[in-house]
């Protein structure tokens, strides 16, 4: 069996670090709103960073499923952006060191991947493990965004689940909690819920309210402005084109209604388990298309 500390080389020069925070947010699963990818780049832009251990990617990832861009240059080849999976060392705004481990979700050796994140915890000191990603749900972007956590122990949780009991298609960010929470290890992750006919397009307003939510959790200092600010821009952009249409306003006015009617309720059920009742992505999707179509650049990726 592979040794899980093959999987990654860890920088030998490390500050001393008295049970530092590790957010993770890996491309590749459900990501709506393109919510993990917004705090990925707000934080790295933000803060100043350094990478402290790189994964072997050429074990976990499958290039021919999602192949790297290379740069030909009229007669030769120029470039080539090979994937990386790191951790990196971030200080937030008072000073406090935290860890963040972004990139590419693992095609292969989960369960060797999982061991060596494992490793790094341990070897560190984590106190807390966090991961964060958007999800879509039936819910109107006029409501407060809504969010569904869940950790290794209850005493965690910081936000009340709108599900049951259900079966989804696993992820390695899944699996990692699963398999911290086994050794004992704290770990919490958060699943923003963002409008399913905005899923597509980047939501800032989901980004933002998971930043705060880490910041709650973990009492991390972060920036939030940058955030902010894309949020209101988008949310009046939203708005601008809703207003005066009376097709979508009856199909957004629907959504409220439901969302109240969730909201208030003394026992929620699952939104899923209603779905056949919500309308669907399609109804919003024809009166939304100009909106999503001047979405352009990095800001318009899934």
């Amino acid at each position: 069996m592979l040794n899980p500390e093959d999987l990654y080389e860890l920088d030998a020069d490390l500050p001393e670090m008295a049970g530092p925070v590790l957010l993770h947010s890996l491309d590749g699963f459900v990501d709506a709103g393109s919510t993990g990818q917004l705090v990925r780049e707000h934080l790295l832009d933000s803060l100043e960073h350094r990478v402290v251990a790189r994964f072997d990617v050429d074990s976990l990832i499958d290039y021919r499923a999602r192949r790297p861009l290379m740069t030909y240059d009229r007669d030769h080849w120029a470039s080539y952006d090979a994937p990386e999976l790191v951790v990196r060392l971030l200080r937030d705004e008072v000073g406090s060191p935290f860890l963040f481990l972004t990139g590419p979700e693992p095609d292969r050796l989960w369960e060797g991947f999982t061991a060596a994140v494992r490793a790094l915890v341990e070897r560190l000191g984590v106190s807390l493990v966090v991961g964060f990603h958007g999800i879509p749900m039936g819910v109107p972007h006029t409501r407060p965004v809504g969010m569904t956590s869940h950790a290794t122990r209850p005493e965690l949780i910081t936000k009340t689940s709108w599900f049951d009991k259900v079966q989804v298609p696993g992820s390695a960010a899944g699996l990692l909690e699963l398999r911290l929470g086994e050794s004992g290890h704290d770990a919490l992750g958060f699943a923003v819920h963002v409008p399913h006919y905005l899923s597509q397009s980047a939501y800032p307003a989901a980004g933002l309210a998971v930043l705060e939510a880490i910041v709650t959790a973990t009492g991390l200092v972060l920036p939030t402005d940058g955030l902010r600010a894309a949020a209101a821009k988008t949310d009046a952009e939203i708005a601008e084109q809703v207003a005066g249409n009376d097709e979508v306003e009856k199909v957004v006015r629907a959504l409220e209604q439901q969302y109240d009617a969730f909201a208030g309720a003394a026992e929620r059920e699952s939104l899923l388990a209603e779905s056949q009742d919500m309308p669907t992505a399609e109804e919003l999707a024809a009166q939304f298309e100009r909106f999503l179509a001047e979405q352009d650049g990095p800001d318009a990726s899934p």
